[in-house]
């Protein structure tokens, strides 16, 4: 899948519905999408959501977990 592809379609999800897919969130926070499902797994990523079978990130969960998982120094 195509990665402008992924972040034109989270830009327009944003626009529209607060929640992302994996692959679109992955976008969104440009990373992949296994590292995503990988964080997800260890319970290190972001909150989501299930709805029915589908993973759904909310665009406000996705800020907060990049906000709070800034590195201040070079080190770390």
């Amino acid at each position: 899948m195509d990665s402008d592809d992924d972040i034109a379609r989270a830009s327009r999800a944003k626009r529209g519905s607060p929640f992302l897919n994996t692959d679109q969130a992955a976008a969104y926070l440009k990373m992949s999408s296994r590292l995503l499902k990988r964080l997800r797994r260890d319970g290190k990523g972001p909150v989501f959501r299930r709805h029915s079978r589908y993973v759904q990130y909310h665009i406000d969960d996705l800020d907060a977990w990049s906000a709070e998982h800034s590195a201040r120094e070079l080190g770390r």
